[in-house]
């Protein structure tokens, strides 16, 4: 077992020694090994508990185990495989019923109790303060005050709800990689982009095929429904995107897949109701706010219906433009669903003479990051650079660190390009948390994720803009996590921040995609190294609200539909979550998709990730986003006092103060959502 390279502490993931083999034995035997270190623990705590002796040890433990599982699960997400779905799923099961142990050992919660009331609480660092305060809270949510009925049952359901989240991705991942549409007639892709026509070549070849190949991967998916002029291969390619993961899925050989998340759902819904109500909720939603900003359900309802209410006049004179619009064009059936993008996107060409098509040679992944890298230099006076790491899961990955008065603060690890056995998505996490471990610092390392259009073999990566904000988005997130200060690993980073505020950095840094300062950064034709041309700039920035009325809409709908869906869940007669949708689309959405569009089976942001009853967390943080970039439209882009500002007040703060007090230290006062209206075109 020492063999194992899971066992070892290693102070980067070993990903090429790291065989599905390894998983399951070393998971097992470091979850023993926990459980018997813990036992001994509190036989020997006695009365006179201590920091050193209680929370210390326990973050150790946390720590080796997170170090052990996070190159799996991140394995998991971005180089699947069935053998490796085997190893994951079999320990999730331990790791969730270990978790739950935890939480609801009493004896653990007494000396937990026993330390905030110490004397020695009140000289604890506010970090400590925080790490204690939240430990207690999360006993109380994990049932340790609950009879021992209610607390084996909380454990099953826990454990059963780890199951339906990983098969309810799984099923998504599937789904989307069993359909694809291939022709040998160039004509039937008529109006894709070259480099689109390229890499419908290049995936082709791939696949040992003639011709063209165009699959639901959303660079290929997106590149369909925004230029095809082949209306019926939209609607075959929309069918097949909005019906994954439900009845309606279907293979290549028309066949009905075996991955129907509706069940799933269902189940899913079910067992939180279940959960929340054994800790005393009335349902989920209110379990869910009780560790975010929100206070109370109502408020989160009200809060996207007022959004709903000053965004649709604006997103009504959209629809009505791009209604006219497309019968100008000579469409002369109804606009259907798979209409929208392609005369959105020719509808944006004519208002504003502008592409996404048109702008990609001017953003090259490498300048692109490397610009990034530049901006946040300026902003927070760091320096990235790469450096190399032989142990990579895949060629495509970079490895770099952060520096700060040639000091290195973190490091990270890039995956841009969407493949095979990679899910769907962009998304930070942590691999390594900053902690005190002894008297050294252990760095924090993450995870950077995203799915963008690969190289082609003669030329770099072109990303479109939106591509580019996303890679801001995610970046915001690993500086949310790489640039914390705090030495506790339950409150460093993004840990103990609020979900409804852990997205304000990264929608904080998207702000610099729209600046002509920072433009000029990020920006290098391919082929002539010319920054983005004023002319194109000009036109860039005027589009930037274009339709921002209809998608602000659709992200509160789907918000509202998340919260709704959990909070009005009734037990005895659980409404069937299309009727829920059925329901929200008519009050708030003005376009309403086919029927056979099935969205919720493949909402995996609520039903495989941690946003359930949370959605709303976006437009939420997107509020603090826009009043804090405000402070730096007052103080200048590249303020360096500004940047520094925002550093030490939020991001190098982690979950170790209340958010609310974070932000009226940075800004003055509470946020105001006048920003956010105003930089949609809204005010």
């Amino acid at each position: 077992m020492s063999a194992n390279p899971l066992l070892a502490d290693h102070r980067l993931p070993p990903f090429s020694k790291i065989e599905n083999q390894h998983i399951e034995p070393a998971i097992r035997s470091l979850i023993e090994q926990s459980n018997s270190e813990l036992e001994a623990q509190l036989a020997s705590l006695g009365s006179d508990i201590s920091w050193q002796s209680l929370v210390e040890p326990l973050e150790s433990r946390g720590d080796r185990l997170a170090k052990a599982w996070s190159p799996v699960s991140h394995m998991h997400s971005v180089v699947n495989n069935d053998e490796l779905r085997e190893a994951y799923q079999a320990c999730i099961g331990q790791l969730t019923e270990y978790s739950t142990a935890l939480g609801q050992n009493a004896e653990l919660y007494q000396a937990y109790q026993q330390l905030a009331d110490s004397p020695t609480y009140k000289d604890m660092t506010t970090a400590q303060q925080a790490t204690i305060e939240h430990a207690l809270r999360d006993f109380k949510l994990a049932g340790v005050s609950l009879p021992d009925a209610a607390k084996a049952r909380f454990g099953e359901i826990k454990s059963r709800l780890s199951e339906l989240s990983t098969q309810f991705s799984n099923n998504v991942m599937d789904a989307n990689q069993a359909w694809y549409y291939h022709t040998e007639d160039e004509a039937e892709l008529l109006g894709l982009p070259k480099m689109q026509l390229d890499i419908a070549k290049q995936t082709a070849a791939a696949k040992e095929l003639n011709g063209y190949v165009v699959t639901l991967d959303i660079p290929s998916y997106l590149a369909v429904m925004q230029y095809a002029e082949n209306r019926q291969l939209r609607e075959t390619m929309y069918r097949a995107y909005v019906s994954r993961a439900s009845e309606n899925t279907v293979r290549l050989d028309e066949q009905a897949g075996p991955w129907d998340n509706s069940p799933l759902i269902a189940e899913t819904l079910a067992l939180r109701h279940e959960l929340a109500e054994l800790l005393g909720f009335s349902n989920y939603a209110e379990l869910s706010i009780a560790k975010k900003m929100a206070k109370e359900t109502q408020e989160v309802v009200d809060f996207l219906r007022e959004l709903a209410i000053k965004s649709r006049a604006v997103a009504e004179s959209d629809l009505q433009e791009l209604k006219g619009f497309a019968a100008e064009q000579g469409l002369e059936q109804e606009l259907q669903a798979w209409d929208l993008n392609f005369y959105s996107e020719k509808l944006k060409q004519e208002k504003y003479d502008i592409s996404d098509e048109l702008l990609r040679p001017y953003f090259p992944a490498p300048h692109v990051i490397q610009g990034m890298f530049d901006i946040v230099s300026k902003l927070f006076a760091i320096e990235v650079k790469e450096e190399s790491n032989n142990e990579l899961w895949h060629q495509d990955v970079k490895f770099y660190r952060i520096e700060k008065d040639g000091e290195v603060l973190a490091y990270f690890y890039l995956d841009l390009y969407a493949r095979e056995k990679k899910r769907g998505g962009a998304w930070m996490d942590e691999c390594r948390v900053r902690r005190k471990d002894n008297n050294d610092i252990q760095l924090p390392v993450a995870y950077l994720v995203c799915n963008f259009t690969a190289p082609l073999a003669d030329k770099p990566a072109l990303l479109s803009h939106d591509e580019v904000t996303t890679l801001f988005h995610e970046f915001g997130h690993g500086l949310h996590h790489m640039l914390t200060s705090i030495d506790v690993a339950a409150v460093s980073g993004i840990n103990g921040v609020p979900w409804d505020a852990v997205e304000l950095p990264s929608q904080f840094l998207e702000n610099w995609c729209w600046q002509a300062e920072s433009i000029a950064m990020i920006s290098s034709h391919h082929e002539s190294g010319e920054s983005l041309p004023k002319d194109l700039l000009d036109k860039l920035l005027s589009a930037k609200n274009f339709q921002a009325g209809l998608q602000m809409l659709r992200q509160i709908e789907f918000a509202l539909f998340d919260f709704i869906l959990h909070k009005d869940y009734q037990a005895q007669s659980p409404q069937d979550p299309q009727q829920v949708l059925d329901a929200v689309r008519k009050e708030v959405a003005l376009i309403i998709p086919p029927s056979f569009n099935k969205f919720q089976n493949g909402f995996s942001h609520i039903f495989a990730g941690g946003y359930a009853a949370g959605y709303y967390s976006y437009k939420w943080a997107e509020v603090l986003s826009a009043d804090a970039f405000s402070y730096f439209e007052e103080q200048g882009i590249f303020s360096e006092q500004a940047g520094q500002w925002f550093l030490e007040t939020i991001l190098s703060r982690g979950g170790s103060e209340d958010i609310a007090d974070l932000y009226k230290r940075f800004r003055g006062r509470g946020p105001s959502s006048e920003a956010l209206l105003r930089h949609n075109g809204m005010a």
